[in-house]
């Protein structure tokens, strides 16, 4: 689980009033990093220039406003040389303040990026330790966007928290000093009251905006999470002719983010309004004081030259912060949801110090195991089987009897309730989820593929494996052949969840994926039951060779694939109402033999209209079937 810097911070609710401040505080440590004395010391230098450049940047107006009293005097070396030698020290005083700031982007900049690449990693890290429960409840399209903004908006706060918050006020407190030191003190308390109005009315109205800002972001989250979902079905809205309802939903979303965007720029007009305002009365004001000392000879033209050049040079960082502040908040309000997510706990974590799973034998138990998604429905009441190892033990029984949750409980996608799920005497819970999912292959009901080469895909099974051994894995799986008849060969690329290829093609990759992972323990998740008769007896063949010598656990929907299991369990309502051998079942008559007789009748039904498909002038009575099952 990400620490996140070692803070755990509370997620702040989009309704609470001003955003946190908590996650820029959590982003110090990422820029002092612990055992990294280089990026500590690209810190130092980077402040120390800060320094330097705003100390070039006050002393600037001094040599412009001597070079206008210079201009006062007879000689021509006076009238000219001077303010000219002065006039170009301002311009140099200038051009090394611009330097010096571009020098320290270029110093912090590999402190800013390593801390944003730490940043981003954790919390894509953190997505794969969330629990199976969140990623089924996530809206994909949604929570990428909530991620991208919040990255972004780390980006925005590392060049601005440290670049302009800290220069700016050590540009504010520099000039203050000079008014007191080389004027008087009225203009510094002007100064100080437009300083503080100028502020005042920025936060006021910045804290209006956030509401804004934040309906803006919920609506531009909504549109994307829409805009995701109906292209990843896509199929399904031309199944139903919905683009019309697609569009309408998605110009729904858009035409809200429309008005909260509009909202945003008529709130920042008025924001850059107000601000001027603040500052053209202050300025008039002060400038109006110093013409009169000017004529009282109390002060010099140079002197309003230099009160002048100052007070732009101090409202030129005055408005950045109130920039600054506007982004802050901004930057806060999108990092909100994403630090949410990353602090968000693990369901599921191993114990302090947990060993890796030792598999000697591979034998599966369920000990009086009670599971249940949430406290008013419990799905598993108490069961308990043993799957020997090397032998097969297959789980039957109608839908939502709790089948597919004993292969996510073994795999520990979830915790159990009570009692005890253990691989060679060592339970599940007391060691590694790393090594335990190391121990288990799997070939799932819905095999979904990375939008990759079939070489990746079969690869990702052990990463890192030799070409020849993925070549073997698809031999193995029966479909190196297919393969090889394609255009691009091993290189095609599978598209988005594998939907180039059909069924059966996926579930020979995911058998070729399964066999390159070559586990003790292999799981079968109704590997078969989305496939025609053709294909499945084709895929059974080569489970058949994938599970051999093997401790297998068949998750079964059609019970004509686990006739020669070693076992069989009829689950029903999250109970073991039966159990034995195939023959043994049926010669029972309870409920497996009712399940295989209908399961029968259904097959040769099914059987009869692919063969329909295939043929459909083979038997006018064939045809006949085909309407009666329809």
């Amino acid at each position: 689980m990400s620490t996140f810097g070692g803070r755990s911070l509370k997620h702040e609710s989009a309704n609470d009033g001003e955003p946190s401040s908590r996650p820029l505080i959590a982003l110090l440590p990422y820029l002092w990093p612990e055992g990294r004395s280089d990026l500590r010391a690209r810190v130092v230098i980077s402040m120390v220039l800060i320094v330097l450049a705003k100390l070039a940047t006050v002393a600037a107006p001094f040599l412009l406003g001597d070079a206008v009293d210079r201009l006062k005097g007879d000689p021509v070396a006076l009238v000219l040389a001077v303010p000219i030698a002065l006039i170009a020290s301002y311009a140099l005083a200038r051009i090394v303040m611009q330097a010096l700031a571009q020098l320290r982007d270029a110093i912090f900049a590999k402190v800013a990026y390593h801390a944003l690449q730490r940043i981003a990693v954790e919390t894509f890290h953190h997505m794969h330790a969330l629990s199976l429960r969140f990623h089924l409840e996530r809206r994909t399209g949604g929570l990428s966007r909530v991620i991208d903004r919040g990255v972004k908006a780390i980006d925005r706060l590392l060049a601005l928290g440290i670049f302009a918050i800290f220069p700016t006020v050590l540009e504010l407190a520099l000039i203050f000093g000079v008014m007191l030191w080389r004027f008087n003190v009225w203009l510094a308390i002007i100064t100080v009251i437009t300083v503080t109005l100028y502020m005042y009315f920025t936060f006021s109205v910045t804290k209006w905006r956030i509401a804004i800002r934040r309906a803006m972001n919920d609506s531009d989250t909504e549109a994307n999470t829409k805009a995701v979902d109906s292209l990843l079905n896509y199929e399904t809205v031309k199944y139903f002719n919905a683009e019309a309802h697609e569009e309408s939903r998605f110009d729904s979303a858009m035409a809200k983010y429309s008005k909260a965007s509009i909202l945003t720029q008529y709130s920042l007009s008025i924001l850059n309004t107000g601000q001027a305002a603040i500052v053209a009365i202050g300025l008039g004001i002060i400038m109006v004081l110093v013409a009169m000392d000017v004529k009282a000879g109390t002060q010099t033209v140079g002197d309003m030259v230099l009160i002048n050049a100052m007070l732009i040079q101090l409202y030129i960082p005055l408005n950045l912060l109130g920039t600054i502040y506007r982004d802050i908040q901004q930057a806060l309000i999108d990092m909100e949801s994403m630090f949410s997510l990353l602090h968000r706990p693990a369901e599921i974590e191993d114990k302090p110090d947990a060993p890796a799973l030792e598999v000697m034998r591979g034998e599966i138990r369920f000990e009086n195991v009670v599971f249940a998604y949430d406290p008013d429905r419990i799905v598993l009441k108490g069961i308990s089987f043993t799957v020997p190892a090397g032998k097969t033990v297959a789980v039957v029984g109608p839908s939502g009897a709790g089948k597919s949750t004993i292969s996510r409980i073994l795999y520990r996608f979830y915790d159990i309730q009570s009692g005890r799920v253990t691989i060679d005497g060592q339970d599940i819970r007391d060691v590694t989820q790393t090594s335990l999912r190391a121990a288990i292959g799997i070939v799932p009901q819905d095999t979904v593929l990375f939008n990759d080469t079939i070489r990746y895909n079969i690869g990702y099974g052990r990463i890192g494996a030799s070409e020849g051994e993925i070549l073997e894995a698809a031999r193995l799986a029966q479909i190196d052949k297919f393969i090889r008849h394609l255009p691009a060969g091993y290189e095609s690329m599978v598209g988005e969840r594998g939907l180039k290829l059909s069924g059966g093609e996926k579930q020979r990759v995911a058998i070729a994926r399964t066999l390159l992972k070559n586990p003790p323990v292999l799981m079968l998740d109704e590997a078969t039951s989305a496939l025609d008769t053709h294909t499945e007896r084709e895929i059974q063949s080569a489970l058949k060779l994938v599970s051999a010598n093997r401790t297998t656990l068949v998750i079964a929907h059609r019970l004509s694939t686990i006739i020669d299991a070693d076992e069989i369990l009829v689950l029903d309502h999250g109970e073991i109402v039966e159990r034995g051998r195939h023959g043994e079942l049926i010669a029972r008559g309870g409920s497996y033999a009712s399940m295989w007789n209908r399961q029968k009748e259904a097959d040769e039904v099914r059987e009869r209209l692919e063969e329909v498909e295939r043929d459909p002038m083979v038997d006018p009575q064939v045809a006949r079937v085909r309407d009666v099952a329809e």
